[in-house]
């Protein structure tokens, strides 16, 4: 796994986010670098969805900061989260099935001159296919003709468009088989070869020990550890999404915090 850079390119401290009486998340720490895949992980409820809708500024956080680069940011809308730079692919991908695959990148974002610029359109599209290795042989099939893990690709390279220096991929490999999951492991790999901060929420242990650098658990809204994936085991994991008693579980410093003395 490729070692991520030193400074997070992006920042979360002390999020919260509530829902009438419901605290969904309470004072939650998130760091992601460049270069790094971050697998975030927690049981239905541990508050992973409405972290990533506060990422891709659907919901604003009640408490809290953001920093971009070192400087702090407000994401109040997805314009907002798209102008820094973070893009979202969510689980649904949100794909046009009867539109071929140009269309569906482009969609709302054509490229024109006195009319649709199709040529411009087509060669981007094989650009930003061929960056990721995508196996697709043709770039005007249908999207309702595609594989479970072509379709993914298709929905990570419209998220390439705007030139992201982080990508957020929900359970990008629910309900695919196993050659299918292979594929878009390989492409997440391929987006932190690329130098992007990845965050990747995904229940699946074996895809996250697969392509993760670090595993950041939440439980209940809050943080319940961020380790090495090469320091712990899937068992160990678990018992952090789970709150198990009695287990030791290795905690990879925080990049702001200095390490305790022994």
């Amino acid at each position: 796994m490729a070692a991520s850079s030193s400074s997070p390119v992006l920042s979360l401290r002390g999020i919260s986010k509530h829902f009438g009486a419901v605290a969904a998340l309470t004072e939650v720490d998130l760091d992601v670098s460049a270069g790094e895949v971050l697998a975030l992980v927690g049981d239905n409820g541990a508050g992973k969805s409405t972290l990533v809708k506060v990422l891709a500024g659907v919901h604003r956080p009640d408490a809290g900061t953001v920093t971009f680069d070192d400087r702090p940011v407000t994401i109040a809308s997805p314009a907002d989260a798209h102008a820094l730079g973070i893009a979202t692919v969510f689980q649904d991908l949100a794909l046009c099935e009867n539109l071929n695959i140009v269309e569906n990148l482009f969609l709302g974002r054509e490229l024109r001159r006195a009319r649709l610029d199709e040529v411009a359109m087509e060669i981007r599209s094989w650009e930003l296919l061929r960056q990721l290795s995508a196996k697709i042989p043709s770039v005007r099939v249908p999207v309702a003709a595609l594989s479970g893990g072509q379709r993914q690709t298709v929905a990570i390279a419209r998220s390439l468009l705007g030139d992201p220096r982080v990508i957020i991929l929900d359970e990008p490999t629910a309900a695919l088989g196993v050659a299918q999951t292979a594929e878009v492991l390989h492409l997440i790999e391929r987006l932190r070869d690329r130098g992007l901060g990845v965050i990747m929420i995904s229940h699946n242990m074996e895809d996250v020990r697969a392509v993760a650098d670090r595993v950041a658990v939440l439980r209940l809204g809050r943080n319940n550890g961020v380790f090495a994936t090469a320091d712990v085991s899937s068992e160990d994991i678990v018992a952090a999404i789970v709150g198990a008693t009695g287990t030791a579980l290795p905690r990879r410093p925080n990049r702001r915090e200095e390490p305790a003395d022994d």
